[in-house]
């Protein structure tokens, strides 16, 4: 059982500062908190012993992008709402306005525009303020540089001024170069910064973030460092949970990483974050036992060294943490006591208002025709997903920053360090309904209608009537001894501690993967490492170890599988929504690596040495862990998390197309398992390719049996689709993909009537055998039934056996479509096949890409 955290019902009683800030900055981009979230929040900080939040959502109509208009009536009472009930709370709520994308400092105007808003929101009952010139283009406009010396003097003018026209309120600035990464030079020698200690009035608190955007470390002496420049100790901004950067991941590890021997040394902390608001449990309750310590439970153990040195000292969850006292304060034993209160808040009864917005800047790493020709093959690299928490200008890079990453590193961050920002941001409004936001022109996200999610609890499958008959049931192995499905027992049970530390431990912390994610990494490198040794004699010791940990694999993949079931049964649907896209994912890059090392298990890979083909850049690259945990780069440099270094994982260079898809928009509890094929799926295969071809006297005869011919050649290198449901006893056969190694080789079967090969096959095998060429040998065909829209499935599936094709020795496939079956050509085209010839008479495509 976690210890309790300290008893204290007000921060200030246990800080050695006694007017330390401690609280939440609603500083991200994307959509907004609602009204109620935040209402929720004030909540939850007066009993955990916080006392300030910040209210500055970047993408909130008139905090940032239309900061100069008024709010309209309904908006104020909305905002008056929110004071209030921070007040009740004895939250200190601070408005924050962002106007430094387009200000001019040297304005009367202007600056009246900026008295005149921030008077505005004084009559609603706020007493405290922010001005924040964070993200903003460093340089000051024609007109602002007749008047001011520097772009620091600008900014301390007008908040200077705004400071006394409020008559002195409690104030807080966010000063341009508000890491030491971005004082330029350094913080010492920072003339702006100077500027602002210098002349900026003393009463005034200054915001930083340490010595980078996102810090893993905060240290005494950097903050005595920026304290000394700055006159006055800083309120730490802290982006250690922000989220908004990277599309793959959220961040549920402690608050770790600053000693509470920085609490005498600050004006304050406020983190800043993930965008979902019901994911920040964690992040702000380990904060707030954080400052209720003045001892630090970390400093033995030396959290800085990287979490597989850890596992050697901690059980197998990575749960063990010492026997402390209370006010000592260890980030594992914090994580525990948060787990327990956490617990209570997904059974919550809570309506889902849809997925979460975050910024969104999608470059879709496609094969370009000119791989298909090339003699070696492209490393891989992760999706570039960007987005602009950081703000970084288009065209900026932070490969300058890499060049301390080992050599081979270099060659992604060339690839993954450029930042393409979109044309503009999505203008929200959380300022006009208590429990959604809104988008320009209001329309509120809708609620998903119960006859929607009714429609998708439904099996696909089954809700296809018109084919269903012809997809007979595959053997009952997924169900137990009782004929019941395991998902239907996994939905029915509640969440408990082991599942929400699972949870954490697969989206830890920017710098971090949690205990149980790195286990995973470590289970499928080594099994796929000594995956030659299953050729060996099943009675040898290591033998015996690789099954034993190939179970072991298969464990921690159906514990991911379980806790995706539960969550999506828990009743507090707005937690469920924004965790869905995340943990489904995860499952699906897990079952997937899980299904891949099974496949190898059966002794069918052609790779005998000791040295199988394994993904470029991976977790195990040398340096590449070491760049990842020690947080000299930003975190945006090594995109993806645990989800992202688990697909690289999978040796398919070159395939990163294969990577980027879309989270389905809709909630299902139906998953898609990848499996080796079984003898007994050959009928549910050949219906289903019969399902997918087009009219008979259309299709060329040697596509329409092409299936049967490659599983009469080599059955080994074939995978089906299988799809589970919880209201389904059995699974069904949902898609597959076959293929056969190198069809040369099997040249003379087509000419030999000898052989036992039937005639059409003979025939199909003379027909495709065309298509060959060096670089593409292998032949492969595949089909997802039509009621498959998770558009993942066709690409995991093609994952696995591109991935067995390589472990064969091959790095190049195709396939032969008829020219005018334009639904074929589109799914192939979206695997990333590109048109390489046709036949004489051009009724043949044949599609290939390498890998």
């Amino acid at each position: 059982m976690a210890d309790s955290p300290p008893d204290v019902t007000n921060n200030m009683s246990n800080n050695k500062n006694g007017n330390f800030i401690c609280g939440v900055v609603e500083g991200f981009y994307g959509r907004p908190w609602t009204s109620e979230q935040r209402k929720d929040l004030f909540q939850k900080m007066k009993k955990w012993g916080m006392n300030s939040y910040i209210y500055a959502p970047k993408d909130d109509s008139k905090h940032r992008a239309n900061w100069r208009d008024l709010y309209t009536v309904e908006e104020a009472e909305h905002l008056t709402s929110l004071i209030t009930a921070a007040n009740e709370n004895s939250i200190t709520f601070y408005y924050a306005l962002s106007p430094g994308l387009d200000i001019t400092y040297s304005n009367s105007k202007e600056v009246l525009t900026l008295k005149r808003k921030l008077e505005q929101v004084s009559q609603f009952g706020c007493v405290a303020f922010a001005l924040l010139f964070d993200d903003i283009d460093p340089e000051m406009s024609e007109a602002d540089k007749e008047i001011f010396q520097s772009f620091a003097h600008a900014q301390v003018s007008v908040t200077n001024e705004m400071y006394h026209h409020l008559n002195e309120p409690k104030f807080i600035v966010c000063p341009t170069q508000y890491c030491a990464a971005r004082a330029t030079p350094n913080v010492q020698n920072s003339e702006y910064l100077t500027t602002l200690g210098s002349k900026l009035l003393p009463e005034i608190d200054i915001m930083w973030t340490g010595g980078k955007v996102i810090s893993r470390v905060l240290t005494v002496e950097s903050i005595e460092e920026v304290t000394e420049v700055l006159r006055r100790p800083p309120v730490i901004w802290d982006n250690l949970h922000a989220n908004d950067y990277d599309q793959k991941r959220v961040f549920l590890g402690p608050y770790q990483g600053r000693s509470p021997d920085l609490i005498p040394k600050l004006r304050g902390v406020v983190t800043n974050p993930n965008c979902e608001f019901w994911a920040n449990f964690i992040a702000i309750h380990t904060l707030a036992q954080w400052s209720h310590c003045n001892g630090d439970g970390d400093r033995e153990k030396n959290e800085s060294v990287c979490a597989d040195i850890k596992l050697e000292t901690e059980s197998d969850d990575g749960s063990e943490v010492p026997s402390l006292p209370l006010n000592m304060y260890h980030a594992r034993r914090a994580l525990r006591n948060a787990i327990v209160d956490w617990l209570p808040e997904f059974q919550r009864s809570r309506q889902a208002s849809g997925f979460i917005t975050k910024p969104q800047v999608l470059s879709s790493l496609a094969v370009p025709p000119a791989v298909l020709t090339a003699a070696a093959v492209a490393p891989i690299v992760p999706p570039v997903v960007i987005n602009t928490c950081i703000a970084l200008t288009t065209g900026t890079t932070t490969a300058s920053a890499i060049s301390t990453i080992a050599p081979q590193l270099s060659a992604l961050a060339d690839v993954c360090t450029t930042v393409n920002v979109s044309s503009g941001p999505i203008v929200m409004n959380s300022l006009l309904s208590e429990s959604k936001v809104c988008t320009e022109p209001m329309d509120c996200n809708a609620t998903p209608s119960p006859e929607a999610q009714k429609n998708v609890s439904s099996s696909p499958i089954e809700a296809d009537a018109s084919t269903s008959n012809n997809l007979p049931p595959t053997n009952a192995e997924e169900t137990d001894s009782n004929g019941t499905n395991k998902m239907s027992e996994w939905a029915a049970q509640q969440l408990t501690m082991d599942d929400l530390v699972l949870l954490c431990d697969l989206f830890y912390l920017p710098f971090e993967h949690g205990s149980q994610g790195v286990q995973i990494l470590q289970e499928f490198y080594w099994l796929h490492t000594n995956a030659y040794l299953v050729a060996s004699d099943e009675t040898k010791p290591e033998v015996i170890e690789w099954k034993e940990r190939a179970k072991k694999l298969e464990d921690m993949s159906n514990n991911v599988n379980r806790l995706f079931h539960k969550l999506n049964a828990i009743s507090n649907k707005e937690l469920m929504y924004e965790l869905y896209p995340y943990i489904w994912e995860m499952r699906a890059v897990i079952s997937t690596l899980n299904s891949y090392i099974k496949w190898l298990g059966g002794g069918v890979s052609g790779h005998t040495g000791e040295s199988p083909a394994i993904g470029n850049y991976t977790w195990f690259s040398k340096g590449w862990k070491e760049s990842f945990m020690s947080g000299d780069q930003e975190p945006w440099v090594f995109r993806g998390g645990l989800t992202a270094d688990l697909q690289r994982l999978i040796p398919v260079d070159g395939g990163s197309d294969l990577f980027v898809y879309k989270v389905p928009q809709v909630v299902s509890s139906t998953i898609y398992t990848i499996r080796e094929f079984k003898p007994t799926d050959v009928e549910e295969i050949i219906n289903l390719n019969r399902m997918n071809q087009m009219s008979p006297e259309s299709n060329p005869d040697h596509l329409t049996r092409l299936v049967e011919c490659i599983l009469r050649l080599n059955p080994k290198l074939c995978f089906v689709v299988e799809e589970e449901h919880v209201e389904n006893k059995i699974p069904h056969v949902a898609g597959y993909a076959v293929a056969a190694t190198d069809i040369r080789s099997h040249s003379a079967l087509a000419e030999d009537t000898s052989n036992e090969l039937e005639p059409w096959a003979r025939e199909v095998l003379k027909c495709v055998l065309v298509g060959a060429k060096p670089n593409h040998p292998s032949l492969v065909t595949t089909a997802i039934h039509p009621s498959v829209v998770d558009q993942s499935v066709s690409k995991r599936l093609i994952v696995c056996l591109l991935a067995a094709l390589r472990a064969n020795g091959s790095c190049g496939l195709y396939t032969p479509v008829c020219s005018t079956n334009t639904d074929q050509l589109e799914t192939y085209s979206k695997l990333g096949f590109v048109e390489m010839s046709r036949d004489e008479d051009g009724r043949t495509v044949f599609l290939g890409r390498v890998f």
